[in-house]
């Protein structure tokens, strides 16, 4: 079995602050997903798949993100890989562990046949897709940077990926990192560069002092640290993915 780098989601992915954005994406299935869909405003041939952490697609902070990467010539497909029963949904008290357990696998299991039916309905012989995953979602994304699925790939404070994951990185990848973060410390960290110096992978390596686990997506807006950081984290990735869809 491949050594670990990035562990399971813990306790440090339960706490956020909930955004005012008012979103202006929609709500399809795709694939047997319900999906956020969040439209550019002109027609294109660039997607974003947006993987999302433990509090879904559908959790507004998610959807801010979402509508930004939009807003700039993207179509973003968030789904909901977890059928409703993300994180803002639970009764107070439920044990994280155990639902993190019974929710990977059938996330899955359910994405590929969601992948098959965005390429489906968006896919042509000029589609560019990019992924991003947050948290949950990192792997998801590792996966089809090795297969040839997408252009470019990006990763905010990532969980569940091993050295293998970057042993068999082949596409562009963006990590998205807080220097705080008990899923994906320093030293895991450095062996992860380690390993894509060796091979020569593509890659950009983001480290955010001062900041913890989430920040891309639950950071306090009103701290100016936090907010300037998932600002940046954002841009980062809209402009490491225009790179490689141009």
């Amino acid at each position: 079995m491949s050594p670990a780098l990035a562990s399971a989601p813990g306790s440090c992915c339960l706490s956020a602050v909930k955004h005012t954005d008012t979103p202006v994406g929609h709500i399809e299935d795709l694939g047997g997903i319900p999906t956020y869909i969040s439209d550019p405003p002109a027609s294109t041939q660039k997607v974003i798949l947006f993987l999302a952490d433990i509090w879904g697609p559908l959790f507004v902070n998610n959807k801010w993100i979402q509508d930004y990467f939009a807003s700039f010539g993207y179509v973003v497909l968030g789904p909901d890989y977890y059928f409703g029963d993300s994180v803002p949904n639970h009764p107070p008290g439920r044990d994280l562990q155990e639902w993190v357990l019974e929710a990977r696998q059938p996330a899955i299991d359910a994405f590929p046949a969601w992948l098959d039916a965005v390429k489906e309905k968006y896919g042509t012989e000029k589609t560019k897709y990019c992924a991003v995953g947050y948290c949950f979602g990192a792997p998801f994304v590792m996966d089809m940077c090795s297969d040839g699925t997408i252009v470019a790939g990006a990763l905010a404070h990532p969980a569940f990926l091993e050295e293998s994951h970057f042993e068999k990185l082949d596409g562009p990848i963006l990590l998205s990192c807080a220097e705080d973060d008990f899923l994906f410390p320093l030293a895991p960290r450095r062996r992860a560069e380690d390993i894509m110096v060796s091979r020569k992978c593509t890659y950009y390596l983001q480290v955010f002092s001062g900041i913890k686990h989430g920040f891309a997506v639950r950071g306090d807006p009103d701290i100016e640290t936090e907010r300037w950081a998932k600002e940046e984290s954002a841009r980062g990735i809209k402009e490491w993915f225009d790179r490689f869809t141009a």
